[in-house]
């Protein structure tokens, strides 16, 4: 009984125990959330039985298995960043939009941009003229920037409603918005591989749900077959969306304080 007694008696958990118990615990649910419904589980569940094997070999002195399994580790751990390289990415990205990095979030003025978007978007519906425009967020996407055709102009309806004219050299691709000005027009945007994503959804709706599946941007998609209005965040899509929700779900996800003082009293008076 002397073994029972002995693991009985554990040493007291101080506060810096019980801290590391919990970020440990926070870093575990995090991994289980981000793989959730991924290419990733099914990883973690290969890895979980290649560390039951290590053991169960080292318990059951299969002197093979366990020479294999160490030798094959380090390589196991490239072939991981090789395959999961999106998956990765879009965790770091996760962790980066934790709340404490968000104080030092440069504040912008967005009211104005808001308002020429809801605009160019519900002008492009009533025509049923398909559309995509991009706004970039936290996360940069100067790789997609680059890919398309530089513009650098500030955001309006009617340079946008311009650039999706069918018989406009821009109109194929996407329009990337960066720090309130039109960055590029006609860029190419990855596709999603979610399996769950419906089959009715075409190519403008899967190119952004691919490009918000990696990083934190906005999309708002204009179908050319409905002419509905779509937003698109985190690799979610909401469909159907009217001017005034648009508009307040921007302003929830991209307006600041003080562009709204700004903005406020002009467009009282317009009114």
């Amino acid at each position: 009984m002397d073994w029972l007694t002995e693991l009985l008696q554990r040493p007291a958990v101080s506060w810096s125990d019980a801290i590391d118990i919990a970020l440990v615990s926070f870093l575990i649910y995090e991994v289980l959330l981000l793989i959730r419904g991924t290419r990733a589980v099914q990883m973690a569940l290969s890895a979980g039985f290649l560390i039951l094997l290590f053991f169960l070999s080292r318990w059951l002195q299969l002197e093979a298995v366990n020479w294999v399994i160490r030798n094959l580790a380090a390589y196991v751990v490239f072939a991981i960043i090789v395959l999961f390289q999106s998956d990765i990415r879009r965790a770091l990205a996760h962790f980066g939009r934790a709340p404490f990095f968000r104080y030092f979030e440069r504040a912008e003025s967005a009211a104005e941009t808001i308002e020429e978007l809801v605009v160019a978007a519900t002008t492009l519906a009533s025509r049923r003229t398909g559309a995509i425009i991009v706004v970039e967020r936290q996360i940069g996407l100067r790789n997609y920037i680059e890919g398309g055709i530089p513009l650098d102009a500030m955001v309006t309806y009617d340079l946008l409603a311009s650039i999706f004219q069918l018989g406009s050299p821009l109109h194929d691709g996407a329009v990337i918005i960066q720090s309130d000005r039109i960055a590029a027009a006609a860029c190419f945007l990855p596709l999603s591989i979610n399996p769950k994503v419906s089959r009715d959804l075409g190519t403008r709706h899967r190119a952004a749900l691919g490009l918000t599946e990696e990083n934190d941007a906005v999309a708002i998609v204009v179908s050319e077959e409905t002419g509905s209005i779509s937003l698109v965040l985190g690799g979610n899509l909401e469909r159907g969306l009217t001017a005034e929700v648009l508009k307040a779900r921007l302003q929830s996800l991209l307006g600041h304080r003080r562009g709204a003082r700004q903005t406020a009293q002009p467009r009282s008076s317009a009114a």
